[in-house]
């Protein structure tokens, strides 16, 4: 995994980490959620959160 995130510098950036694993996961069907720029609290103060525990079908998340 630590090769794909190479760039041509030969150095990993935290966004490519990023990128790496929104891939990994959404293959196994699980989201990755970024944060806001403010204070939300834990995952379960997350707007998405919110708004999704209201809905019937189950849903995956992971916060960076």
């Amino acid at each position: 995994v630590i090769e794909n995130l190479m760039g041509a510098s030969g150095h990993s950036s935290f966004q490519s980490l990023i990128l790496e694993l929104q891939g990994f996961w959404a293959e196994q069907g699980c989201v990755i959620l970024q944060p806001y720029d403010l204070e939300v609290g834990a995952g379960t103060f997350h707007p998405a959160t919110s708004l999704h525990s209201l809905g019937p079908k189950p849903w995956r998340a992971a916060y960076v």
